[in-house]
């Protein structure tokens, strides 16, 4: 079989970014069978003990090693340049090797959505939005929530804390905390526990989970989930492996190729509000719609696209908050 190893940045838990991870690896063996033989290694922090973790992956024979945090790619890549004959598959990263690639999602185009929905849905008109790191695919997120809320409320205000982690519980909650006592009364996030979740429900207010379904944090909170879904990509991949057809091809799939979603639509929501959701989704799909398309202003008041759509260069490399959001982007 297949020898397939998989690196993760925090426990696999019961929701979150690598529970996520860890559905798909779990998909991709039923399916795939005798075929694959997968191993993965979970609280992995990035940097050093990555690399370690990865080499010792290659050592013990494994062909394909998928390594699903920002923060492992500089590893991976010093790892990939010893072991040439290991295929490295990154999660979110922006330069390849010979036998490296990266793999995105478009969360942005689920986060829209979300943020029309939570435009929709909030009194006060203000979100809350517990955040990582500012790595332009955090960015991408938040202006796009920003965005959707706007759409549906022209006044709507998200507001931003950093965390400077991807996964700490009590300091999830404590910014989720602080975004309600600001005025929020809808949260999401982007970070990996269902701490913010939690919050929100405690604390009455609405949330759009992000990564997982986070019912079983928050039944009442929740109006939805962006999620992601890396199943039918893991198993694509290890079937060209095993083929011999592997090639570093970037890959940046959206809602249209089934690897985001905006799910756990709540059934509370109005009739009328949950068709229009889905008009909207529809339009986002065929690509009539989108986040970054027309006239795009950023905090600072500059004009940052005047017409048609965004390219996808300047979105992945997006380091400037529009319009609306009340925070500061980090600079390096």
């Amino acid at each position: 079989p297949l020898k397939i190893g998989f690196v993760y940045v925090s426990p696999v838990g019961q929701a979150g970014w690598t529970y996520q991870h860890d559905q798909a690896r779990q998909a991709m063996q039923r399916t795939l069978g005798a075929k694959v033989e997968t191993r993965f290694v979970e609280a992995v922090p990035e940097g050093a003990d990555a690399e370690r973790v990865m080499r010792d992956l290659a050592a013990q024979g494994h062909q394909l090693i998928f390594a699903t945090s920002f923060g492992y790619l500089e590893p991976a890549l010093r790892v990939a340049a010893d072991q040439p004959g290991v295929k490295f598959e990154h999660a979110g990263g922006y330069k390849t090797a010979p036998n490296l690639n990266t793999y995105n999602a478009r969360f942005y185009e689920g986060r829209w959505l979300a943020g029309w929905l939570a435009g929709k849905s909030s009194s006060t008109g203000v979100a809350g939005y517990v955040a990582g790191f500012p790595v332009p695919e955090v960015v991408q997120g938040i202006n796009a929530f920003a965005l959707g809320m706007q759409a549906a409320n022209p006044k709507a205000t998200v507001r931003v804390l950093w965390l400077n982690t991807w996964f700490d519980p009590p300091k999830e909650r404590e910014a989720a905390l602080a975004l309600i006592n600001a005025g929020a009364d809808v949260l999401t996030h982007h970070s990996g526990s269902p701490a913010v979740p939690q919050a929100a429900e405690e604390k009455g207010v609405k949330l759009i989970g992000y990564q997982s379904d986070m019912r079983a944090h928050a039944p009442k909170a929740q109006l939805a989930a962006v999620t992601a879904d890396w199943s039918g990509y893991y198993t694509r991949v290890a079937q060209s492996v095993i083929a011999g057809t592997w090639q570093a091809k970037p890959v940046w799939g959206g809602m249209k190729d089934g690897m985001v979603k905006l799910a756990a639509v709540s059934p509370a929501l109005a009739p009328a509000l949950r068709k229009e959701l889905a008009a909207r989704e529809k339009r986002l799909v065929a690509g009539k719609a989108g986040p970054f398309m027309g006239r795009l202003i950023d905090q600072s008041g500059q004009l940052r696209n005047e017409r048609g759509a965004l390219g996808d260069e300047a979105i992945a490399r997006m380091d400037w908050f529009v319009q609306g959001v009340s925070g500061t982007l980090p600079r390096p």
